[in-house]
């Protein structure tokens, strides 16, 4: 069985176009091959901003731990037991403002855990997740692909990168509030029926 966990945090829900092509994406995998899939929809479930207090909870050993330690490390654990249990990723990624949706943001911030999911040594940090694939549906309004503009693909892959998901794949669908937007969300959805695990 193949597991993949497909994270959404588009703000217009099922009908955003992230979704709706990450979404597709997920289906051409399962109709392909025996596969599981955890949803984690990050717009319908927001999770809150990080805080000192989660940062606490996470350096204090775990018999340490008051209950309301245990309640704010929970959290990170659950996610990144998810993301550690796959085999798979999809992200549909939105972008707003320039960059990532803000709940992804708090999701990342939760799964890059020193001595967890990446550690640090004498040559820099090393990511512990390996073996994992990783696609990125990224949609925008704009046409932002290699230029300067395009802040997500540097940060995803950076952030993966740390935690040790190297390969990491991109389909862009983009220019969608410009005139054209049709032709470019077919491209799109042709360069998806090309991917495969």
């Amino acid at each position: 069985m193949h597991n993949i966990l497909f994270i959404k945090s588009s703000l217009s829900g099922e009908q955003g176009q992230s979704t709706i092509l990450s979404q597709s994406l997920v289906e051409q995998f399962k109709s392909n091959a025996s596969v599981n899939v955890v949803e984690r929809d990050l717009a319908k479930e927001p999770l809150p901003h990080l805080t000192q207090a989660e940062l606490g909870a996470w350096s204090t050993e775990p018999e340490q731990r008051t209950d309301e330690q245990n309640a704010l490390a929970s959290t990170s654990d659950i996610l990144i037991e998810e993301l550690k249990n796959s085999d798979t990723i999809v992200i549909a990624m939105p972008m707003y403002n320039f960059g990532v949706p803000s709940t992804f943001k708090a999701w990342v911030d939760r799964i890059a855990r020193a001595g967890v999911t990446f550690r640090y040594t004498e040559n820099g940090p090393v990511g512990l997740l390996e073996n994992k694939k990783l696609f990125v549906v990224a949609t925008r309004g704009g046409l932002y692909e290699g230029t300067a503009k395009d802040s997500q693909t540097q940060y995803l892959n950076d952030v993966f990168a740390l935690i040790g998901i190297k390969d990491i794949n991109f389909v862009y669908a983009e220019g969608l509030n410009m005139a054209g937007s049709d032709i470019r969300l077919a491209s799109a959805k042709q360069a998806l029926e090309t991917v495969s695990l």
